[in-house]
Order: C-alpha cells, then sequence, then structure tokens
C-alpha cells in the first residue's frame, strides 16, 4: 500500500507530536494491519513520564502502544492462515526462533526478544498502519471486536499468572492491586474455577470494579491491614498470594499471609531491583515464590475465553480517546490515576 500515515511519536518526557510517516511495505511472512484500538499500558506511561523503565532508556524517538487489534488490509506471499479483511490481535513480542529458551518454548524469554514500544527494539502502534509478522497476529472470531483485541495483551499477562501459580479449584487467592493487571488477574482466576478471590487496593473505582469481575470480597486497604486481615482467615492465609500493583509495600507483604505450602506469585514489577525480603515468613511455611515476565503462548486461549463469554475484557476500560486526542488523553491518565482504570485509543 502506498501512501503517508499518522504517527504519534514520543520525543521526551510528556513530550509527544503528530508525525507523518511512509505507510510501512510488508516482507513475504507479514501482514499490513489498520490498527483499530490500542490499549494504553502502564509501561506506556512509565516511559512516557520517567523517560525510563528500569534499564530501558528513551534516549531518542519512540512511538508507543503495545496492545492493539486492527484489521489485515495486506497479506505477504508466504502468509497463508490471514487474509485481507480478517480482523486480528497483533502478540507484540517477535521471538527469534532459534535459541535455547525458543525451542523450549519459553519464547517469552527469548535472548533476542523483539518487543513493541521498547527503545532500540520495535516501533509501537500510536499510528494508523503496521507491518507486523503473520505468526504473531491472531484471528478474532465475529463476537470479538478488536478493542477486545487489543486488551487479549494484558489478559494474556494475567492468565499467565495464574498457569504458573499452579493454583487449583476451591483454593483461596489474595490480589493485592486491583489496576488494570490485577483486574485481569481476578478475571483469569474466576476463568479457572476459583471462587474464594480475597483482593485488595487504595482507589475506589477500581476496588468497585473488582467486585464487579469476580472478587469474593474487596479490602480497602487503607482502612484494612492487608496481612492481620489475610493472616484471620481459617489456616492462617491465602493458598495463593497474587502482587499485581507492583510496589515494594505490597510485594513485602506477600510472604506474610500464606497458608503452609502456599505460593506467591509476583505479577507487577517494583521501580526497585532490589528489596529485603522476609524469606524467614516464607520459609516458615514452605512457601513458593514465582515470578512472572510478560507470557508466551496463550493469545489463542486468551481469545477462546472471551468469545465464550468467560472473561467480560471489555468491561475493565474506563476511558476511549479518539486518536486525534492521543496527546491530551496520555496526560490525562498520569495526571488523574485514581480516575482512570485502563484507557484505550480508538483510531
Amino acid at each position: 500500500m502506498e501512501g503517508t500515515m499518522k504517527v504519534a511519536v514520543m520525543k521526551g518526557i510528556r513530550k509527544m507530536e503528530f508525525e507523518q510517516w511512509p505507510i510501512p511495505q510488508i516482507k513475504d511472512d507479514e501482514v499490513l494491519v489498520k490498527i483499530n484500538h490500542v490499549g494504553v499500558c502502564g509501561s506506556d506511561l512509565h516511559f512516557f513520564e520517567a523517560g525510563r523503565i528500569g534499564n530501558w532508556i528513551v534516549d531518542s524517538d519512540l512511538v508507543l502502544g503495545h496492545e492493539s487489534g486492527g484489521t489485515v488490509v495486506e497479506v505477504g506471499s508466504k502468509v497463508e492462515h490471514l487474509k485481507v479483511g480478517d480482523r486480528v490481535a497483533l502478540e507484540p513480542g517477535v521471538f527469534c526462533g532459534e535459541c535455547e529458551m525458543c525451542k523450549k518454548g519459553y519464547y517469552n524469554l527469548c535472548e533476542k526478544m523483539d518487543f513493541m514500544a521498547v527503545p532500540h527494539e520495535r516501533s509501537g502502534v500510536f499510528l494508523e498502519y503496521y507491518a507486523h509478522p503473520a505468526k504473531m497476529c491472531f484471528k478474532l472470531p465475529d463476537n470479538v471486536d478488536t478493542m477486545e483485541g487489543g486488551l487479549m495483551e494484558p489478559l494474556s499477562v494475567g492468565l499467565h499468572a495464574v498457569s504458573l501459580s499452579g493454583i487449583k479449584m476451591g483454593q483461596s487467592a489474595a490480589v493485592l492491586g486491583c489496576g488494570c493487571i490485577g483486574l485481569v488477574t481476578i478475571m483469569s482466576l474466576k476463568a479457572a474455577g476459583v471462587d474464594e478471590i480475597y483482593a485488595f487496593d487504595v482507589l475506589d473505582k477500581r476496588m468497585e470494579k473488582a467486585k464487579e469481575v469476580g472478587a469474593y470480597k474487596v479490602i480497602d486497604a487503607r482502612k484494612t491491614d492487608t496481612v492481620e486481615f489475610l493472616k484471620a482467615l481459617p489456616g492462617g492465609g491465602v493458598d495463593h498470594a497474587y502482587e499485581t500493583a507492583g510496589t515494594a509495600f505490597t510485594t513485602l507483604q506477600t510472604g506474610k499471609v500464606l497458608k503452609k505450602g502456599g505460593h506467591v506469585t509476583l505479577v507487577g514489577m517494583t521501580p526497585e531491583a532490589e528489596l529485603t525480603y522476609d524469606i524467614g515468613s516464607l520459609s516458615a511455611v514452605e512457601g513458593v515464590l514465582h515470578t512472572v515476565y510478560r507470557y508466551r503462548n496463550l493469545y489463542p486461549t486468551a481469545i477462546k475465553l472471551v468469545s465464550q463469554g468467560k472473561i467480560p475484557l471489555k468491561s475493565i476500560v474506563s476511558h476511549v480517546y479518539k486518536f486525534d486526542d492521543i496527546i491530551e488523553g496520555v496526560n490525562y491518565n498520569i495526571d488523574n490515576k485514581a480516575d482512570v482504570i485502563k484507557a484505550v485509543i480508538e483510531m
């Protein structure tokens, strides 16, 4: 396809401008996707607000956005499973397929991972057209729209956390933090048959939404001590604790709230790389500690669960912005964190 497209480019901290770029030319194994919806992720906000996340530093122009759904408008010569007009969810990480981790199926740990909206990796999708490997584009059923297609990305994080943790039906879970990742973790637990879910947060809107998507009890951590509440449960805690807020405070609580033989799953990432963790409390119950890095092999499952009505994915969206208003929308998201649960850009 010839012509130009509109692109929202991060130029510096809290600076974004529209530019006109050529529409990309696809390779034989790629498809060209007209982007319809893009979710605004916490990582986009961190990059925009602080200019970095850990060792990833924004030191040149960067297009943000990695949670996208769109419509195929052009198909490479080697692509057989997609056609023009198909609506797809784009999985943002492209792996090499050749390293040890890829060959084991753990492609999220690929040594040469190329991920959207990460400095010096792949461009993000705050733009109109995107060329992407067809193997990382997943066709959406008729009853799943492209807004949900974009949200398959955070949902896959929740599904991966629940899968890694090994939780079983009939067990209890605590979810510390009810932002987007906390909410998709709650929905993933419900889809896995777990009903006894205790959700904790300090923001009213998020707590209301946690109750709506299936938490058994929602606790205001401003008024109730999380550790005391969970230790008072039968058995002295929960079978599984999921940290989804990405704070040192909630991370340090997780090891203190388990039943004997319980599991901690760290889904959020703290700004601090090193924390003083209470290994003594974890060891005293022979607790297991899991860490989560993105997800793998889960887009088809995520799409099926949404299509079957088992996960009300669109219900977490609180704000929708037109692409023309993206600069104001992203800035509003940063300045009004208590008001925004999940924002989506509509192209």
